[in-house]
């Protein structure tokens, strides 16, 4: 007998795939409630060969449901999980809603899945930047503990939803035919086009809110608020999968051999490195899989102390980054 799952936010880009990765997954599922708003009531969507309408997010939602998955923005997360909780589900929560508070867990199976047994009714993912950093950095970080992290990324469009993806593909063609296009969704052109990441600038530190993400969640999932981290997040005109430049520094001297034998058999981790042909990680092979794709490795040579590797990794921001980073949560929950 399976369980009762609740995906909030349904028919957006993460909803759609988490009832695809359940699907895939075999997920011991004997009842899923497609929740979104009123405008997409009634629509129809496909799991295991049956169509599933969706219904209304209301606070009477959570009836009978066992585990809630939240995609749906903080604002629909903070106005809606505890009335999840109080009705006896476990909230995965996929904003930034919880994910800083300090009585949340905020989990990468991978890296912390015994924090899944802390949770009071609500566990977080993370970022889905900071996701696709920390699985492949945590294997290395258990036997060569990383004092501090530089990190630039690529991000896609499916960071900001379907509604991006679809102005990035209408956009392209706009700027092919050499016809005018006005973005709606993001604040700047987007085909051919590279800019910064478009959350809010702290004045003070000069950082963006994406940035401050991955120095908190990295110290929180990681237990260790003295870990150094500094961020340059940027988007790229990629339809998903985010790519990320990581240079780490570890406690003792390090080499590039030693991260590839760590990394080979790592959890949610696939070595993409060969220097032969030039083929390192890419967003067109991330796109659609689970694994993290990890490349380019080779020793820092700005560090002459031998303790600084920098890497090259891609991950479906959808999938690892979203929608299978909670489900995996969720298979957590219902052993």
């Amino acid at each position: 007998m399976g369980c009762v799952v609740a995906i909030v936010g349904a028919t957006g880009a993460v909803g759609v795939e988490f009832s695809r990765c359940m699907e895939e997954r075999n997920f011991p599922v004997s009842e899923v409630r497609l929740l979104a708003s009123a405008r997409s009531v009634g629509k129809k969507m496909p799991f295991r060969g049956e169509e599933l309408a969706v219904k209304e997010l209301t606070e009477n939602s959570f009836r009978g449901v066992n585990v809630a998955l939240f995609s749906a923005g903080s604002g629909v997360s903070k106005s809606f999980a505890h009335h999840a909780v109080k009705a006896g589900a476990v909230v995965v929560d996929n904003s930034s809603a919880f994910r800083m508070d300090p009585a949340v867990p905020l989990v990468v199976p991978e890296v912390n899945p015994e924090a899944i047994r802390e949770h009071k009714g609500i566990i977080a993912n993370p970022n889905c930047s900071t996701i696709i950093a920390l699985v492949p950095l945590w294997p290395i970080h258990q036997v060569n503990p990383i004092t501090r992290l530089i990190a630039a990324t690529y991000q896609a469009a499916s960071g900001a939803g379907a509604a991006a993806m679809e102005e990035l593909r209408e956009s392209t063609r706009a700027h092919l035919e050499d016809r005018p296009f006005e973005q709606k969704v993001l604040p700047h052109p987007y085909a051919f086009n590279v800019f910064s990441h478009n959350s809010k600038i702290d004045a003070d530190t000069g950082y963006n809110e994406e940035e401050m993400k991955m120095l908190r969640e990295t110290q929180k999932i990681f237990h260790d608020p003295a870990i150094r981290v500094s961020a340059t997040c940027v988007r790229v005109p990629v339809l998903r999968a985010h790519c990320e430049a990581l240079t780490f520094e570890c406690s003792r001297p390090i080499g590039a051999d030693e991260v590839r034998t760590l990394l080979r058999h790592a959890p949610g981790v696939k070595l993409v490195d060969d220097a032969e042909k030039n083929y390192f990680p890419m967003p067109r092979d991330a796109s659609g899989q689970g694994d993290v794709l990890v490349g380019r490795i080779r020793q820092d040579i700005s560090d002459p102390s031998g303790k600084s590797i920098a890497m090259f990794v891609a991950g479906d921001q959808l999938l690892k980054g979203a929608a299978l980073n909670a489900v995996q949560i969720a298979e957590f929950l219902v052993r």
